[in-house]
């Protein structure tokens, strides 16, 4: 199973930032400069310049990529573009090539021959689609989740009833449009162990708070769980979040709904345990690399 987010981050990013760094270094730029422009590191543009980077020559070959790069890298050159800037044009363009037909559809079409033969496979590549929407959901989810495995000491903020990573589509309503990990997240001899890729309906606990903050008003999309500690509330609160206390021996989404009514701008839920209830924190944010990136602040 390959998603066409696979494509645009495996084929066409490299393919267009090896052409970006040649044309910015033909117009002078050095290696340092080249790579403050394009947010990479100098390693990476001496990987680009040296050719270690492996290049789509189908997206390279493609006159709008061409044309795009060009107008790009003069622009970024003469400070007449901003990155910001270019990163729109950027995105824009990779809509168009992601459209049903198009370049980056038919790559992804290759990489997944069954969806040619899909009924409604033209729908894949609609970016309002219900399948595209769970699609930047679950990508955006994998992303999180590498996050999480790759930050030195994140077991060490895994409660005892494991930790879960989650994100639901815009129109979420029940734990069904909510993605996370099947058998939640658990510390194993000291590593953090995610079993299994997200799914949509496999978390309940979690997924129930993120819904009952997003209906009374949290800006929200993605939530996770961890060990309860005051130093950690401290710590969060030092990096801009907001906190509210809730009560888990009341009915979940309930207190949670009170709590987020009480303070409208709290980003960090918790609660400091009770009779069989184990105190948790709950890391809440606009998507899930974003919660991951928080969490990693905290190590």
């Amino acid at each position: 199973m390959q998603f066409v987010e696979e494509i645009v981050v495996d084929e066409f990013l490299p393919t267009v930032r090896s052409m970006l760094a040649g044309e910015l270094r033909e117009r002078g730029l050095t290696q340092s400069e080249v790579a403050d422009v394009l947010g990479i590191s100098q390693s990476a543009v001496s990987k680009y310049a040296h050719g270690d980077v492996t290049v789509n020559d189908r997206i390279a070959t493609d006159g709008r990529v061409e044309t795009l790069v060009a107008e790009l890298a003069e622009g970024l050159a003469a400070g007449d573009i901003t990155p910001v800037q270019a990163l729109i044009e950027i995105e824009v363009l990779i809509r168009d090539l992601e459209a049903g037909g198009d370049l980056l559809a038919q790559l992804h079409e290759e990489a997944v021959p069954d969806l040619a033969d899909h009924g409604s496979s033209f729908r894949v590549h609609d970016p309002e689609s219900d399948l595209r929407t769970s699609e930047r959901v679950l990508s955006s989810l994998r992303r999180g989740l590498r996050i999480l495995e790759n930050a030195s000491g994140f077991a060490g903020l895994i409660p005892a009833v494991g930790s879960n990573l989650v994100a639901c589509t815009p129109d979420a309503e029940d734990v069904d449009d909510v993605a996370g990990v099947p058998g939640r997240i658990f510390d194993v001899k000291g590593q953090a162990t995610v079993p299994a890729d997200p799914e949509f309906g496999v978390s309940e606990h979690v997924a129930t708070v993120l819904l009952a903050a997003r209906r009374h008003g949290a800006d929200a999309s993605a939530a996770i769980n961890i060990r309860y500690d005051r130093k950690l509330l401290a710590e969060l609160t030092e990096l801009g979040h907001v906190t509210a206390e809730f009560d888990e021996d009341d009915d979940v989404a309930s207190s949670v709904s009170a709590a987020i009514d009480a303070e409208p701008s709290a980003t960090v839920l918790y609660q400091t345990g009770g009779m069989g209830i184990e105190p948790l924190i709950y890391v809440l944010g606009p998507d899930a690399e974003s919660v991951a990136d928080d969490v990693r602040s905290l190590l």
